[in-house]
């Protein structure tokens, strides 16, 4: 079994913190008017801290639309860019995950550079563009995890 160190654990317990607090903000900035659209990861804290601790590079993620506490803690997002989606701001400086382009909370990596060059997937981790409906999800995921197995297996990516 492995120990849990203390810094893990506060560190954890300051993900969830912050991604209930910024569900909640940005419930209150979407009710009045500020916001463009309300969809947030608040009660789901736990269940994505764990997932996060477990994901690794060149793993996807074909999530819910919820998981913004998933992607604060693998590292792929930060709450600035969360907010940068409530407005709808459609800068990819400040909104990587979709340029305003997609409903708040979906995320997708990018997979090709600035240059139009494919990024190397394996030394990442990635996240493919979420959908809603949560029952096209699981052929999705399924097909990317039997792509992610090939891909591995194969030099030169």
């Amino acid at each position: 079994m492995t120990k849990i160190r203390k810094e893990e654990v506060l560190r954890d317990y300051r993900i969830a913190s912050e991604s209930r607090q910024a569900s909640l903000l940005g419930r209150r900035e979407v009710l009045s008017g500020k916001g463009k659209f309300g969809i947030f990861g608040d009660g789901k804290e736990i269940p994505q801290l764990a997932m996060a601790r477990v994901f690794r590079q060149g793993d996807w993620r074909s999530g819910y639309y919820r998981d913004q506490t998933f992607m604060l803690a693998a590292g792929l997002m930060t709450i600035e860019e969360i907010f940068a989606q409530v407005y709808g701001d459609t800068d990819t400086a400040f909104n990587p995950m979709n340029s305003g382009r997609l409903m708040n909370n979906h995320f997708a990596t990018r997979t090709i550079d600035e240059r139009g060059e494919w990024k190397k997937l394996t030394k990442l981790k990635n996240s493919s563009a979420d959908i809603s409906p949560t029952a096209g999800q699981m052929p999705r995921l399924l097909g990317l995890a039997l792509a992610s197995k090939l891909y591995r297996q194969h030099d030169g990516f």
